[in-house]
């Protein structure tokens, strides 16, 4: 690895275990406000809605700037918005609507780093597949371990000292990575496309996507996910208290049951992808997702709930290393930015339409209700998508890119062209 990955890796870390506090505190301060699953819907949804918004065209951006100056300022920017819940939350002026507008902008900060990290990886390790599994193995490994298994626990801890508390640990840990990242070392940026409008080259990134089988395969997958699993959150922190009986530390320990799962998939994903081939393995993996949380939605105790979210999450944690890794070793340099966006676009515009069906499906019915949607959702999802990432069309497409190219080189410029 370039000395350059271990740097990009802790600043990850560091960053990980700041969204591993929030991820848990951020739900409990909502339940100090209301009990309403709409208004919990609210907040959920809203740091998902910029995908909606700015998704493909955040992506153009990040094709045209500079990949890791974008993501230290992003990061640094988030680490300053932060401070304003923290405000709030000591002068006891925290409200619902707060909240979800700095889950929006905190949105907004992740939709522009996420994209140039994305784009800036394959660079740094010169787009040889084997390498990119490794790297993120480790970055999901370490993501999962602090953003799942050592965050949450900590973000309920945290909230004994005060509201604002889990809010400036999240906020320290976006400093600290903004640092690192600034560290890291310069890479060309891609040849730009002359005489296109931001917009025209937007829509060639979503093109690319729509007309390549396995690409649009590997989108559809966290797509169809998200609603599925956005339902489950929005109501977890309610099921959790109500149908399991569990406390607030307890909530954060069955987090750390889902984190523990997906630190073991991120783990043996090449390992699996070895043995089964990318496809196939992408296949077994939804499978395994939809099966678990069929599992939790009938779960009578918190033993066997824990034991379902870490099943989920390492089948979670065996896709995000395998599909990324397929992607950006396929994609050429000068639409990665636009492709990755508009894949993730796909994935988190879904999410906010997953969490006002938790929310609905759980008002209108029961609370259980969600879990099972959610669960038919992922199956399905695995039934259809499992031809479109087959291991004959992930081999094809591989051989289609020809020899990699070495760390800082991005490759030429490439036609548009998909394999339907």
């Amino acid at each position: 690895m370039p000395t350059g990955f271990g740097r990009l890796w802790t600043a990850q870390t560091v960053s990980s275990l700041g969204d591993g506090v929030s991820h848990a505190a951020l739900p409990l301060l909502a339940l100090t406000l209301t009990r309403d699953p709409m208004a919990l819907a609210v907040v959920t949804a809203a740091g998902t809605l910029p995908w909606l918004l700015f998704g493909v065209l955040g992506g153009a951006l990040v094709d045209r700037w500079d990949r890791r100056r974008t993501m230290w300022v992003m990061d640094a920017a988030r680490a300053a918005l932060l401070a304003i819940p923290a405000a709030a939350a000591a002068l006891d002026a925290l409200s619902i609507p707060l909240l979800a507008a700095v889950a929006f902008l905190l949105g907004l900060g992740g939709l522009l780093f996420d994209t140039a990290a994305t784009a800036y990886l394959p660079d740094l390790l010169g787009r040889e597949p084997a390498l990119l599994e490794r790297a993120n193995s480790r970055l999901r490994g370490a993501q999962t371990a602090m953003s799942g298994f050592a965050g949450p626990p900590a973000g309920s801890a945290l909230l004994v000292l005060g509201r604002a508390a889990p809010l400036l640990a999240d906020a320290v840990s976006f400093l600290l990575s903004a640092l690192l990242v600034r560290s890291l070392p310069a890479m060309p940026r891609p040849v730009p496309e002359a005489h296109e409008s931001l917009l025209r080259q937007a829509r060639a990134g979503a093109s690319y996507v729509f007309r390549d089988r396995v690409l649009l395969g590997l989108a559809l997958r966290p797509a169809v996910g998200n609603v599925a699993f956005l339902a489950v959150e929005t109501v977890l922190a309610l099921f959790a208290h109500e149908r399991l009986g569990i406390d607030t530390y307890g909530f954060g320990l069955l987090l750390t049951a889902e984190a523990t799962g997906g630190l073991l998939g991120a783990g043996i994903a090449s390992r699996l992808g070895r043995r089964l081939g990318t496809g196939t393995a992408l296949t077994c993996t939804a499978a395994v997702e939809g099966l678990a949380i069929l599992g939790l939605a009938a779960a009578p105790n918190a033993y066997v709930a824990g034991l379902a979210l870490a099943v989920c999450g390492a089948g979670m944690g065996a896709t995000m290393v395998l599909g990324p890794s397929l992607r950006q070793a396929i994609v050429p340099a000068h639409l990665m930015g636009r492709v990755a966006s508009t894949s993730r676009m796909l994935a988190m515009c879904a999410a906010p339409i997953g969490a006002f069906l938790g929310g609905w499906l759980a008002t209108g019915y029961d609370i259980r209700t969600p879990l099972y949607a959610a669960a038919v959702l992922l199956l399905a999802m695995t039934a259809v998508t499992a031809s479109m990432t087959s291991n004959r069309r992930v081999e094809a497409a591989l051989r289609a890119v020809g020899p990699t190219v070495g760390p800082g080189h991005p490759e030429p410029e490439k036609p548009l062209q998909g394999s339907l």
